[in-house]
């Protein structure tokens, strides 16, 4: 049998997938906030951000196919942290927004948030962090 010449520990793939978990752990190491999932954080982050949006254009936001965000609107309207409107210039067209509970809640998990990002880049310096950030965007295109 030949030699395997490619290393589990060099593997770009293995290596984010690890560093996406750390920082799924580190987000959830005080509970979820809300009950919220790492999926329905960034919809809802995403949306705080574009304060309205209908659903196909907030799934492209938070890179999610349509069947996906689809289940996490659902789901979050059921909660109440997201509201459904009528766009009054379409009226075929459906705008969503946070409801004031997604507001509060969003609020708790941007904290969290920030201190799961901050733990997990701890180890690198200002410099390492924006590079690291610049090289990701990079590769996503």
């Amino acid at each position: 049998m030949p030699p395997v010449t490619y290393s589990l520990d060099q593997s770009v793939g293995h290596l984010l997938r690890r560093a996406h978990q750390r920082h799924a752990s580190l987000f959830q190491d005080r509970g979820a906030v809300g009950g919220l999932t790492p999926t329905q954080f960034a919809t809802l982050l995403k949306l705080g951000e574009l304060g309205r949006a209908t659903q196909n254009a907030l799934g492209r936001a938070v890179a999610l196919d349509p069947a996906t965000i689809q289940g996490v609107v659902a789901r979050l309207r059921d909660r109440g942290l997201v509201e459904a409107s009528r766009d009054p210039l379409d009226r075929r067209t459906v705008v969503l927004s946070l409801a004031p509970a997604g507001e509060t809640v969003l609020a708790e998990a941007v904290g969290q948030g920030r201190r799961a990002n901050e733990q997990l880049l701890a180890p690198l310096t200002a410099e390492d962090r924006q590079d690291l950030i610049r090289l990701l965007r990079r590769i996503l295109g």
